[in-house]
Parts: structure tokens; sequence; C-alpha cells
């Protein structure tokens, strides 16, 4: 066993001893840890320093109690937390997600992975996520206002504009942001450069709801015109319905693509005609209403039951904007035998590991959550940008820069895996391009 080899492994013991209980974060570290092996032998200065260690351990983590009163006057308390990762190259940044889902664990995965995104986008930004296990669906807007007020109280402590800028996530769309912005200024003060993905009446960006998603597919199509290929004429599938879906379809229709499906926690419809982009909005964000009605009012649409990704029809592109994990080994070797050639992420680590290797083991196109979807975070870092020069930027403006940052992350993938003569895994060229950046700003800094 090499030096190398032997340090990667045992540092994965040690974090594997000291967080036994949370699977998501250590299935992050080692999808990332399996990609480094080339890097470390470069450098060797990395395991003098034993930057691995310094890395995987998050530079704080706050947890802290969140009361709030429901609508018939009964106090309930939920668990608020912020995970601040590492500031190496800039203050920490990343969402804010409010789902019963929620804890330490799913936080932590998510972000050790900003990290990498940040600096993948080659904007100042340094790793980190927070939320709560409080779910707003189904809650007045009165409760929900409450809850924020409650939840800011206490994390506006630890943040601000050079600090720490939290944004949305799931569960905190611009009702939320509101109102956590509203609180903060009631005890600190207006700055507009706190929170990103504010409405456009007091420092929001343009292109900020459609970030993600056209950053995905901004990625994709470089990717796929770096092998001779594009999205037009091709099938898409889709899974989610929400805001990044919705603009993953809208852009990659745009581009020539028939999206066939798209999905929700229930199930997915599949109409080959092509998914109508209008109907999906009215539906999931006016209506708030489940897939079905899609289906009800759509003649060429068929409802399923269960995952979008156990569909057996014929396919060239898949673009998983959900969760988690949604993709397992079976559905991905299902889903090449059905078509697919390419693979990008718009969810936070919508594979999990053994679909991951599938992807490699068939060579197809893949583009990680780090690099594909890195989309939002590069807007709300230029809403941060436009907070501090007091400007705001037209929607040409700052869709340019997208595709500028998006374009910049897929050579650096590119490029990387090349140097290390890894061929076309974007997985280990985006791994290594990001873990160098944060390695040598760490070291830069000395132990800190």
């Amino acid at each position: 066993m090499s030096r190398v080899t032997d340090y990667i492994q045992s540092t994965f013991q040690d974090v594997r001893a000291r967080n036994p209980h949370e699977a998501e974060y250590l299935q992050a570290v080692e999808e990332l840890l399996a990609t480094l092996e080339p890097v470390l032998e470069a450098h060797p200065e990395y395991l003098e320093e034993n930057i691995l260690a310094r890395m995987l351990e998050p530079e704080r983590v706050i947890s802290f109690r969140v009361p709030w009163t429901d609508k018939d006057g009964k106090v309930q308390v939920n668990r608020g937390y912020r995970v601040q990762y590492n500031s190496a190259v800039g203050p920490y940044k990343g969402g804010l997600r409010f789902h019963p889902s929620v804890n330490q664990s799913i936080l932590k995965f998510l972000g050790f992975e900003q990290i990498f995104k940040n600096v993948l986008t080659g904007l100042p930004i340094g790793g980190g996520k927070g939320g709560s296990d409080f779910d707003p669906k189904g809650k007045t807007d009165a409760e929900v206002m409450r809850f924020c007020q409650s939840f800011m109280s206490e994390l506006q402590k630890h943040i601000g504009p050079s600090l720490d800028v939290p944004a949305g996530d799931i569960g905190v769309g611009a009702r939320e942001i509101g109102y956590l912005y509203g609180q903060y200024k009631r005890l600190r003060q207006f700055d507009a450069g706190v929170l990103t993905g504010k409405p456009l009446a007091f420092g929001g960006s343009l292109i900020r709801p459609e970030a993600t998603g056209y950053g995905l597919v901004y990625f994709t199509e470089n990717m796929l015109q770096a092998n001779g290929k594009s999205f037009k004429d091709q099938t898409v599938l889709i899974s989610g319905s929400g805001n990044v879906a919705q603009y993953a379809l809208q852009k990659a229709t745009q581009l020539g693509a028939t999206v066939i499906a798209v999905s929700d926690s229930n199930g997915y419809i599949i109409d080959e005609n092509g998914i109508d982009f209008d109907l999906l909005v009215e539906i999931k964000e006016k209506r708030r209403a489940r897939l079905t009605e899609y289906a009800a009012e759509k003649a060429s649409a068929r409802y399923y039951e269960g995952s979008v990704w156990d569909y057996q029809g014929p396919a060239d592109i898949a673009l998983p904007c959900a969760t988690q994990n949604e993709i397992n080994g079976t559905q991905a070797k299902a889903l090449i035998q059905n078509g697919v050639y390419c693979l990008a992420e718009g969810a936070n680590m919508p594979s999990d590991l053994d679909a991951i290797k599938i992807y490699k083991e068939n060579d197809i196109l893949y583009g990680p959550a780090k690099a594909a979807n890195a989309g939002g975070v590069a807007v709300s870092a230029l809403e941060m940008s436009q907070n501090s020069l007091r400007l705001s930027w037209t929607k040409e403006e700052v869709d340019q820069r997208l595709q500028d940052i998006m374009e910049n992350i897929f050579t650096t993938a590119k490029t990387t895996a090349e140097t290390y003569n890894l061929g076309k895994d974007y997985l280990a060229g985006a791994n290594i391009a990001a873990f160098e950046e944060v390695a040598n700003a760490m070291i830069a800094q000395g132990v800190v």
C-alpha cells in the first residue's frame, strides 16, 4: 500500500469513527476521497500539512432551539443549525433548508459539498449550510413568519456580509427569505448583503430563481459540445418539479431538446410531446398542486406512481433535480440500457456511490453536482457583488455572467482531468481542481 493510499484510508477511518451515524456526510466524504490519489501523489506537502483531516472537519457547527407559536396559540419547538464549514477562500456561503428530514449529517454533507462547488465558480466564497427540521408545507404565512423570526433571532449572531451569507434551499423561497431578512434588519440594521435570494425590491438579483436550472443546462451543453453532441433533438428525463427542474426544463427546451418527464414526491409524468413549462409552473407554483393535475389536464401525459428513474422508455439525457440518493445502481444500469449516455446533476448528491460506479464503468458523460448545479450559488455571489456595488445588473448581464461561469467550471473539470491523465472523468477533474484551490489557500494561511 502506498503512502498516499494509506493516508486516505486512515483519514477516512478516523472520520467514520468520529461521525458513525452521519451516513450522508460519510458518503460525500467517501466520494471525494476516491478521486484524490493523483493530486496527493503530486503534492506531498498536502500530506505533510495533514490537509485532509483539516479540511474534513467543519470550522464550526452551531445548533440552537427555535421556539414559535402556531395558529392555535400552542408553542412549538424545532431545532436550527448552521454548519460553517470552510472559510479559506471567502465568507461562508450556502443555503438554508427547512424540511423534516434536516439533521446534522445532511447539513454537514451539504456544507462539505458547498466548499468545492463554491470555489469552482471562481468567486471568493467559502462553504456552509444551515436550516431546520421545520416543515413550511401546510403552514400559514403567519406561522412561517413567526418561525423565521425566531430562527433569525439566534442565527443573526453568527452571520454577516463578510462572515457568512445564507441563501435559500428546499423549503426556503422568497417568502421565507423575506421574513428572515426582515427580522435581521429589525435586530441589526439594513444590510442587503447578509442574505441572497432576496426579492428584487430590496437587493435581489435577476436570474436568481432560474440560476440553478439554467446553470445545469449550460454546464451540460458545454459537456455535450466537447464530445460532439448537443441538446438539439435529444430526449431528456428530469426528476423534480420545483424551481431547479422547471428552469432546467425551460432552458433545455429552448436548446432544442424534448423533456418528456418531471416528478414529485409521489410519482412522475411522461409526456412524449414534451412537458408544457407554463402548465407545470401553473400547477406547482400557483396552485401548489400535485402532478396528477397536470396529467388530468394534458391528454398526451401519463401519470405513474413511484420514481421517474424506474421509467423503462428510451431517453438520451438524464437531469436529476430532486434530492440526494434518488438514483441507485440498479436504476443507473436501467438508464444506460435505455439509451442514456449523459447525466448531469441538478440536485445535491442525487446519485449514490453504486450509481456513480455504474456511470464510470459505462463511460457515460457525467456532470457531478458540485460542478453542474453551481449556477445557483454563482448568481447568489453575483447578488452579493451587486449589493456591495449598490447596483443592479440587467437580466442579460447576469445571464451572460452565469453562462461564462458554467463554461469555466466545465473547462476547469475537463482540463484538470486531462492534466492528471484521467480522460473524461469530470467528477475527478472537478474534485481535484476544487481541492487544490482550497488546500493551497489553507496552507498559505497557516494552521488555523
